[in-house]
């Protein structure tokens, strides 16, 4: 950021940390102690400059980095807004939280009635950089100044260009790569299967269980769980086969077992039941996001992956959620060498800017004849700006080793409570992706979507946004933004301690 002051002295750092005053009135209850670390809580580590740096840029300077609960939650102000929003907005589009943002920035997210929230959702993922990152503020605002629109596909411009040029640097490979840009996480892989059947001259497309890729038509096909998202809105594309993914904690057979045999089996029932020299694309999140926070047991990746490419078959790695440093690589798929033919990303990608990309081999990606892939407002200028303030931070504050750092502590402070709380079955992911799968039973493992509800709504009401997701609806998903400060971090998760102890 060669053209941003940096705070230099301590002073002006003390300052900024310290942020604008808090609203004038007394705190309904009284204000917390100074937290001491629980003993759960990994030894603390000396602050790197880095962290440092990213507490002045992102956490004070935007909203101070504190829990505070002013009103019950929701609080009055809220309860108004959510009475409008029932006259006025469809009932279809429904809230986790009953909350209304005022602002936002670190890991902190400010409702209008005052109330402070540890945010470990980061907006379904998408806040990797934080809420009005500097970067992405600074480049977006310049943009926005020149123009805001032209359509790519009338008057094109620099900065699509840049993105793609960014892209084919970032994602795995070294062969030559080009891109296309989208708004949504759901029109790239709408446009990655019309790619991989220009490319094959092939229809069938293959996806897994548990799997989640939007909420079109043709990706609501694609998605596995039927209920928030499919119910009631068929028929659905055809040509869309499922087989089974190595999901560890639940295979019959084991964990360790999970890789190798669920490879096998997905690999038996596309070649007998579908036919490999029909499959245009296999589909996969190296991660399974809403499925559950998967991660596919080891040598299942690398197996569908090469049957892909035995057989002539697209394979696409959907990385939406999973993207941009959020497992504590650009992508996951890195993590077992796996060099997709197609990757699509949205969430992290334009720090909360509506983008998204289908970036892969240059030959599969020219097979759609000109005009046949874009829109109205794929590619956005501003949206490019936002992507490339936001890669601009994701690389100076090296976000890729935060991530790495915000798994050591999560799964430190997660694995001792799972060893004093029953419910909690299994404690899984990568990076800043990380779950809990509550359970009523750890022998049966029976899912227990009430105490996740209840866990959820624990963690709201005491100040910690956490997200409830899986097929069956007893996982909770924590996806901090990789900005946040690790006091804080270990706050939110003391919250998390804190409803166990009170609901278990």
């Amino acid at each position: 950021m060669a053209d941003t002051a940096h705070p230099s002295s301590a002073s002006s750092a003390l300052q900024l940390l310290h942020g604008p005053a808090p609203p004038p009135g007394p705190e309904s209850r009284p204000a917390p102690q100074e937290r001491t670390p629980p003993p759960t809580a990994p030894p603390p580590s000396p602050r790197s400059p880095q962290e440092s740096a990213l507490t002045v840029l992102f956490a004070a300077s935007v909203v101070p980095q504190e829990r505070r609960i002013l009103t019950a939650i929701p609080g009055p102000r809220s309860q108004q807004l959510m009475a409008r929003k029932k006259s006025v907005v469809a009932d279809g589009v429904a809230t986790a939280l009953p909350i209304f943002a005022a602002s936002a920035g670190g890991g902190i997210l400010e409702d209008v009635d005052g109330n402070r929230l540890i945010d470990l959702g980061s907006g379904l993922g998408v806040t990797v950089v934080g809420n009005a990152a500097e970067a992405v503020v600074r480049r977006l605002s310049a943009q926005a100044t020149r123009f805001t629109h032209t359509a790519f596909s009338v008057t094109p411009y620099e900065g699509y260009i840049e993105v793609c040029e960014a892209l084919a640097e970032l994602t795995p490979g070294d062969h030559a790569k080009k891109s296309a840009l989208f708004n949504s996480g759901a029109e790239a892989v709408e446009n990655a299967v019309k790619i991989a059947r220009a490319y094959t001259k092939r229809q069938a497309v293959v996806v897994f269980d548990h799997g989640y890729h939007g909420r079109t038509n043709l990706t609501m096909a694609l998605t596995a769980k039927n209920m928030p998202y499919k119910h009631g809105f068929g028929p659905f594309a055809p040509e869309v086969y499922r087989v089974p993914v190595a999901y560890g904690y639940r295979w019959p057979t084991g964990a360790e077992n999970a890789g190798p045999e669920a490879a096998a089996q997905a690999i038996d029932q596309i070649s007998k039941q579908v036919g490999a020299e029909n499959v245009a694309a296999i589909i996969i999140e190296p991660v399974l996001g809403e499925g559950g926070v998967i991660e596919p047991a080891k040598g299942f990746l690398p197996a569908i992956r090469q049957f892909a490419a035995d057989n002539g078959i697209v394979f696409v790695a959907d990385e939406i959620q999973s993207g941009f440093c959020r497992t504590g690589q650009w992508f996951a798929c890195e993590d077992e060498g796996i060099v997709p033919d197609l990757i699509t990303t949205a969430k992290g990608i334009a720090g909360g800017l509506p983008l998204a990309a289908v970036t892969g081999c240059a030959e599969i990606m020219d097979a759609a004849h000109a005009g046949g892939l874009g829109g109205t407002y794929g590619g956005n200028p501003v949206a490019c700006a936002g992507a490339l303030g936001a890669i601009e931070t994701m690389k100076e504050f090296d976000l890729n080793a935060r991530a790495k750092r915000i798994e050591a502590i999560m799964k430190a402070r997660l694995g001792a409570m799972a060893e004093k709380f029953d419910i909690i079955g299994d404690v899984r992911g990568r990076g800043a992706m990380i779950a809990i799968e509550l359970v009523k039973d750890r022998a049966t493992k029976e899912p227990n979507p009430e105490g996740a509800s209840a866990l959820a709504a624990a963690c709201h009401q005491k100040g910690a946004l956490v997200l409830v997701t899986g097929t069956y609806g007893n996982v909770l998903r924590l996806l901090p933004p990789l900005v946040i400060g690790e006091d804080l971090l270990n706050e939110g998760l003391d919250v998390l301690h804190e409803a166990l102890d009170g609901h278990v």
